[in-house]
């Protein structure tokens, strides 16, 4: 019973800290009173959480009617004025709170750290995506790339930063200690944006391969015994093997692109030998999409689905026969790509392509592609039996991708991207005939 009274008392002292805040007297004592809000906020239990942006979105939300007379005199009569008044009007009084929090001691850590709870109930809470918009929208301009520092990591760099890139990793697993130093050699290379506000915390980084040539295959990369290569003049390739993303709270703030941009255009001034910047790529969801049946629907125009695509894809699973056996079970069963017959090889490279270089642009398009497509990249090479991993086997049947970032093209492909239509090699287009 104390217990329950206990956490009611914190939960009405986290409320009327808001109260304060958000008030007249917040804004001359804004820092005092934030820190009193960050606080009381820490001192909630998990399923509190609830109860506390439920506030947040009954409470703060604009008023409908201040709302709906502003934008009416604005329809009347489009003024600078009657502007600005709806602007004030329909902006939610939450927005200024999230302001006023971030001048806490540790403000910017609290506000990111609320969001990746608020992310933690969204589903279960939908009605409180009107919150999530707001701290999505004010993080999205508090973490703009233009106030980010990109720095290089390296084995020197702080213990903590480099515990975080372990912890973090979110593509290819880092084995301990001796991994990391690896992967931090001459011919590797590892980049992280940092905020001011948060010195020690990498947002998002990404680990870069220097090599004689694109490879296709991700084992050499990631072993941690491969030999070191250790003369500048090798190196003509930089491969982008692995992006993460540390901080869940920033979830759908984009910062990736502008890394991946800084990181190439840094690379090629240190070593001009570079002349090509690609990423050794996983296919996530991939033979997800193949037992759903490869649905083409969503996201193909309607001029892209020739009878002979159709056709292809009709053979190719014909091929698989994974309405008899399960994806799944032919892996239990001992599928691997090395005994793989040449129709099934034939059969999911043309399905590979079909799935990136057709469906990527739709809602449910392959999240990767459509990040490095996205970003200006060109749908380069689909690799055969590229990972051979537990993971890489059952989400993509081994197949990795080269996405090849022309820094002189990367411009019109996002343009392309952005109008529906994704820029493919001729290599991958002769996979969709087979």
């Amino acid at each position: 019973m104390l217990e329950k009274l206990a956490k009611a008392r914190n939960l009405a002292k986290a409320n009327n800290a808001i109260k304060r805040l958000i008030s007249e007297r917040g804004e001359s004592n804004a820092v005092s009173m934030a820190d009193d809000v960050v606080n009381n906020y820490r001192k909630l239990t998990r399923d509190q959480y609830v109860a506390f942006f439920t506030y947040l979105f009954e409470k703060l939300n604009p008023d409908a009617a201040s709302v709906m007379e502003a934008a009416q005199n604005f329809v009347a009569e489009a003024s600078a004025r009657n502007y600005i008044r709806l602007q004030k009007v329909s902006e939610s009084p939450r927005q200024e709170l999230f302001r006023r929090l971030n001048r806490a001691s540790q403000g910017t850590a609290a506000v990111v750290q609320m969001r990746r709870d608020l992310l933690q109930i969204l589903d279960k809470k939908p009605e409180l995506a009107a919150v999530d918009f707001d701290m999505r929208h004010l993080l999205s301009s508090w973490f703009n790339p233009g106030f980010l520092k990109m720095h290089q990591v390296d084995w020197k760099s702080p213990a903590e930063v480099l515990e975080k890139l372990i912890q973090h990793e979110a593509v290819h697993a880092i084995d301990g200690w001796d991994d990391l130093r690896r992967r931090l050699q001459p011919d590797r290379r590892c980049f992280a944006f940092f905020h001011p506000q948060l010195p020690s915390e990498p947002l998002i980084f990404v680990e870069v391969a220097l090599l004689p040539e694109i490879p296709t295959v991700i084992t050499p990369l990631v072993d941690k015994k491969a030999e070191t290569l250790d003369q500048p003049s090798q190196f003509k390739v930089a491969v982008f093997y692995s992006i993460s993303n540390c901080e869940p709270g920033l979830r759908g703030v984009s910062m990736g692109n502008f890394l991946i941009k800084r990181v190439a255009e840094t690379l090629q001034a240190e070593f001009p030998t570079l002349k090509t910047f690609v990423t050794l790529s996983p296919i996530p969801g991939f033979m997800d999409w193949v037992a759903g049946g490869a649905n083409l629907g969503e996201g193909v125009p309607a001029e892209r689905l020739k009878p002979a695509l159709k056709t292809a894809r009709d053979q190719a699973l014909a091929v698989l026969k994974l309405e008899t056996q399960s994806w799944s079970e032919r892996l239990s069963a001992g599928w691997h790509p090395d005994q793989a017959s040449e129709k099934e090889k034939e059969a999911l490279l043309c399905l590979a392509s079909i799935y990136l270089g057709l469906a990527s642009t739709g809602r449910s398009g392959n999240p990767v592609a459509k990040f490095h497509l996205g970003n200006g990249a060109r749908l380069h090479l689909i690799n055969w039996a590229g990972d051979l991993s537990r993971k890489g086997l059952r989400q993509s049947a081994g197949l990795m991708v080269n996405y090849l970032y022309d820094l002189s093209a990367v411009e019109e492909n996002h343009e392309r991207f952005s109008n529906g239509e994704i820029v493919y090699s001729k290599a991958v287009a002769r996979l969709m005939a087979k």
